[in-house]
């Protein structure tokens, strides 16, 4: 049966076809194609409308994600060059990395204030605790040093700052420390002290002036080895720690570097270094907070009960060396990545020649501090940390005029005055 729509439209009277019947196919046709086209033209407007949209609000996105970003920008270059300006003759401009660290810290003042530039970098990671890394930028920052807080693989911040600033130098300090935490976060490591350091040197051989690198290895790559005191011609190929690996790593890595893209490098070897800004990790530091607390203090032994000793090296003697190796670098040969000649390889320890062991360093702290330590004394475990360093400064000396001054005696001494006015005690009782 025909629907009313049908009769309406197509009369069924027989012989009835004829010419109104067409006229009437036409009419809809036309009116479904202009309601099609009208429906085509709403959805068209609706995807201009969706596009436009989405494309502002990736505008604002990425607006939001630049002014909101921790670098970049005009007022941030202009922080930057400020800081790289050199104020003395024959000076240099050096990228510090790791510049809110211990060590980083008191190699950017030293060089500021002979009148190098300096502009520093840090990722200020919660491996301890980052108010004191913070407290070491505002110290910084009052002396006209200006630090970005970034990481170190991060080669878009890297190249934004070599465009920025024709760096002549870099100390590469950043690096992720501790022994026996490696056991805890191999992967930090690996992230820290190879990839960044991959990624420092990638950069570097790239630029045009290349910088002169001064990195910092570490005395624990003397690993396993046994000759007395640890000479850079002694073995160190036996690791006792993954952090000496990543170190022993690091050095290879530079070799490479180096050899192939005429980069000037030279590896310092620190030796146990502490002193004021320390890092609490440390054995010094974690002593002196727990005597003043009246908690008790673990001291380690090695085999048959010898007591661990290390060649305790005063951040200011590092400091010379730091600075020392900077000074007589000599020029990287390559040019945008290709080598163009020789360029100096080095690798010196920085220490002080006189090991002392861990109890007599519990003695100096009590002296200082006027207080008994409650001691639980208990043999080493087999976490990578070796019985004793001692170094051979001999060619640190005669290269770079390296000459520890400091004994610990007066370091300490030095430390826990620091110490106890930063942590805001009196007469060894906190401050209300």
């Amino acid at each position: 049966m025909p629907s009313a729509l049908e009769d309406e439209l197509f009369p069924s009277t027989p012989g009835k076809f004829k010419i109104e019947r067409s006229h009437a196919m036409n009419r809809q046709f036309h009116r479904c194609f202009a309601s099609t086209s009208t429906m085509f033209l709403w959805v068209l407007f609706l995807i201009a409308l969706t596009a436009s949209y989405l494309s502002f609000q990736s505008f604002v996105d990425s607006g939001s994600r630049y002014f909101s970003a921790s670098w970049g920008g005009i007022q941030w270059e202009k922080q930057v060059r400020n800081s790289a300006q050199i104020h003395r003759s024959g000076g240099m401009s050096v990228l510090v990395t790791g510049a809110a660290g211990f060590v980083g810290t008191h190699v950017s003042l030293a060089l500021k204030k002979r009148g190098d530039g300096v502009v520093g970098i840090d990722n200020f990671n919660s491996y301890y605790d980052p108010s004191l890394k913070k407290a070491r930028r505002s110290l910084l920052e009052t002396h006209g040093v200006f630090i970005v807080e970034g990481d170190i693989n991060d080669n878009r911040l890297l190249d934004k700052l070599f465009d920025t600033v024709a760096f002549t130098h870099v100390m590469h300090l950043a690096a992720q420390a501790g022994v026996r935490y490696a056991m805890e976060n191999p992967q930090s490591y690996v992230h820290s002290n190879i990839a960044g350091l991959v990624t420092i040197l990638e950069v570097c051989k790239s630029a045009n002036p290349q910088p002169s690198i001064v990195w910092a290895s570490s005395s624990s790559v003397y690993g396993l080895n046994d000759n007395v005191p640890f000479s850079e011609s002694d073995r160190t190929d036996q690791p006792a720690s993954l952090y000496a690996a990543t170190k022993k790593a690091g050095e290879e890595i530079t070799h490479t570097y180096n050899h192939i893209y005429g980069l000037s490098i030279t590896g310092l070897r620190f030796f146990t270094v502490y002193g004021p800004w320390g890092r609490p990790d440390m054995a010094y530091f974690s002593f002196t907070r727990n005597i003043l607390q009246g908690k008790p203090i673990t001291i380690y032994r090695g085999k048959n009960r010898v007591d661990l000793a290390r060649d305790f090296t005063y951040i200011d003697d590092i400091v010379k060396g730091c600075l020392g190796s900077l000074d007589t670098s000599g020029k990287s040969t390559g040019s945008g990545g290709k080598k163009r000649g020789a360029a100096p390889y080095r690798i010196f320890n920085l220490g002080n020649t006189s090991p002392v062991t861990v109890p007599t360093l519990v003695n100096i702290l009590e002296r200082h501090l006027r207080t008994k330590a409650k001691k639980n004394v208990v043999d080493m475990p087999g976490n990578g940390d070796v019985p004793f360093t001692h170094a051979n400064i001999s060619l640190a000396r005669r290269e770079l005029g390296y000459k520890p001054t400091t004994d610990l005696q007066t370091g300490l001494k030095k430390f826990v005055r620091w110490y106890l006015s930063y942590y805001g005690y009196n007469h060894g009782k906190p401050v209300n």
